[in-house]
């Protein structure tokens, strides 16, 4: 037993010396990329990148376990024989991925994922294929001289002891099993709610090649053999034309701001992104009343959008809606890939360059469906989370309550330089809403305690309003609430229904010029060119945002749930189900009209395949 034991453990060292010198063959060749970083980055790429190579060495180690355990059970050799085949395939495998990956980096910016694959007939696909002859032997010189270096490793280090192995007792077989089972440990990466993804080894904030060199291209590869990334959409439900004819209809050209809110060119800016808010609980809205007070009271006072929608149904979905201006996908979630999501374009950059100085608040784990790598990419000057809070605050499922965070945030804003953007995601109105306070709807049901975790957070905004208004910068700040979704509470709405994506979108504060009320139909994606119309900055890059207060806007929101879309618009209400390739609900609209919603999943489907 005591034999097999060890040799899992010379087998883990053997793959901790692949890893890192694949690592180390990285850098190197990206050596002009390499030189901008200093020595204690470089360094700090191999302490980050050990999360996800002890995540790829774990499944390697479980998968041997497994085999040894049967070696117990037999006299065969066929067990040593497979362990060695295993890890001989692997070796070559992985040794042609990275030599793959590092000529490729130069080419596509990311590490190698399922792209290649998907477009090895266009434009982007043809980086390959177009690389020298020269370099080619010199990537399959590198290639030949990584499996001999690793397989004569393996063959110094292992081989003898596979061929060693001696029968032992059956009765050791719950000891590997054990030890086996305990690799789920590495492979996942974490106690916490966010399990092992690419935003785990993200550490530097200005230098995206320090991420990337920290990436394990294999585990990389491999998460992305998933099916949330390894679709591809259909691009031609409609001949193409007409779906760029119809795409063009919604985002007339000239969307200049005629509506001013801002009663100064550069407000503070504080963003509340509460967690699963939706208009049901706002009685403003026609939601439930006595839900959300403090926030019913504050849209007598400000700018109340009564018809906005979220674009999905998750928090990774909606941060991308909101500060990407990019939509959902039905099947897909764009920020759990990092190739994708680091050519979005990002709210936070244009604010960046308007002098703001940006920052963003969460009382979870930013590791949590690959926040931090899509919050990374966004440049954020500062990002806190549950890590920033003493491990006492620390008493809910997904971390730090929302009194707390929003205390925090305000002491940050505090000793803040103007002019300042600030982002606060909430969670405790999150499953399985477990809130610090008194019960103030009873009943163990799941509605019940939804509104209550909603009237929990309203009591926290409510604090925090108090703070707000006593503070200097009050006068010369806007202070917007978005949800980053809907919910299925209060009535228990279904996925597909437009009633689960309405959510609200309010901005009061010192700053903002007047009440009012706008009714126009509008999604998460026109956030970022509503808010760059009141800088006078409105972008082109966020193609599919409009600027809300434009004389020429058009008045609709598409919204999308598991592989179908709702649209609407001032007289249609169309629902589409990919997968039946049918209209649940079209409302008596015209061919054209169905078509011209199909147009707009169509030229996403597009833009996100080739992302």
């Amino acid at each position: 037993m005591r034999q097999r034991l060890r040799l899992l453990l010379f087998l883990g060292l053997f793959w901790l010396f692949v890893v890192l010198t694949l690592r180390g063959v990285f850098l190197l060749y990206n050596q002009d990329l390499t030189d901008a970083l200093t020595p204690g980055e470089i360094a700090l790429v191999f302490v980050h990148g050990l999360k996800m190579d002890f995540s790829l060495i774990g499944y390697f180690l479980m998968a041997s376990g497994l085999i040894l355990t049967l070696s117990l059970f037999t006299r065969s050799r066929w067990p040593g024989f497979c362990l060695q085949v295993l890890h001989i395939f692997l070796v070559v495998a992985i040794s042609l991925l990275t030599t793959v990956d590092i000529e490729l980096y130069r080419h596509w910016g990311f590490r190698i994922n399922m792209d290649p694959l998907f477009y090895a007939k266009s434009v982007e696909g043809a980086a390959l294929g177009s690389v020298p002859v020269g370099v080619v032997f010199k990537l399959l010189l590198i290639c030949a001289a990584l499996v001999v270096i690793f397989l004569f490793a393996f063959d110094r280090l292992l081989t003898p002891r596979i061929n060693g192995l001696k029968p032992a007792r059956r009765r050791g077989a719950g000891i590997l099993l054990t030890v086996t089972a305990l690799m789920f440990i590495p492979i996942r990466g974490s106690f916490s709610v966010a399990p092992m993804n690419t935003g785990f080894v993200y550490f530097h904030k200005t230098k995206p090649y320090a991420n990337h060199a920290a990436i394990n291209v294999a585990w990389n590869f491999l998460y992305n053999l998933n099916r949330h990334t390894r679709v591809k959409y259909p691009e031609d439900i409609i001949p193409r034309s007409r779906a760029e004819e119809h795409f063009r209809s919604f985002y007339p050209p000239h969307d200049s701001t005629s509506t001013k809110l801002f009663n100064t060119p550069q407000p503070n800016i504080i963003l509340f992104i509460l967690e699963s808010f939706t208009a049901d609980v706002i009685e403003a809205l026609g939601g439930e009343p006595g839900i959300t007070p403090h926030l019913n009271a504050l849209a007598g006072e400000g700018v109340l959008f009564t018809n906005f929608y979220a674009t999905g149904d998750r928090t990774d979905k909606g941060l991308v809606g909101i500060l990407s201006g990019y939509p959902a996908q039905p099947i897909t979630s764009i920020v759990k890939n990092p190739g994708k999501t680091q050519r979005l374009p990002y709210l936070n950059h244009y604010l960046r360059n308007l002098g703001y100085n940006t920052s963003f608040v969460y009382g979870g784990d930013v590791d949590f469906a690959n926040f931090r790598s899509y919050l990374t990419n966004s440049q954020f000057d500062h990002i806190t989370s549950v890590d920033d809070f003493p491990p006492e605050y620390n008493t809910s499922k997904w971390g730090v309550h929302d009194h707390i965070v929003f205390q925090r945030a305000l002491q940050e804003i505090d000793t803040a330089r103007t002019p300042f953007f600030k982002v606060i995601l909430s969670l405790s109105s999150h499953e399985p809403f477990d809130v610090p306070m008194v019960t103030q709807f009873p009943g163990n049901d799941g509605e019940s305690l939804f509104v209550n975790s909603c009237y929990y957070t309203d009591k926290s905004i409510g604090e925090f309003m108090v703070r707000a208004r006593n503070a200097p910068w009050w006068e010369n700040t806007v202070i917007i609430f978005i949800a980053d979704h809907g919910h299925r509470f209060p009535r228990n709405k279904e996925i597909k229904d437009k009633e689960r994506y309405r959510i609200p979108l309010l901005m009061v504060g010192g700053a903002i010029t007047r009440d009012t009320t706008i009714h126009t139909i509008a999604s998460q994606t026109d956030f970022a060119n509503t808010l760059l119309g009141q800088l006078s900055q409105p972008s082109s890059a966020f193609t599919f945002s409009k600027n809300i207060l434009s004389p020429s806007v058009q008045s609709f929101a598409v919204y999308f749930f598991n592989d179908g879309y709702g649209y609407i618009d001032n007289e249609r209400y169309i629902i589409f189900d990919n997968v039946g390739k049918q209209f649940l609900r079209d409302d008596g609209a015209s061919p054209a009209d169905l078509e011209r919603s199909q147009a707009y999943q169509q030229i996403l489907f597009i833009d996100y395949n080739h992302k």
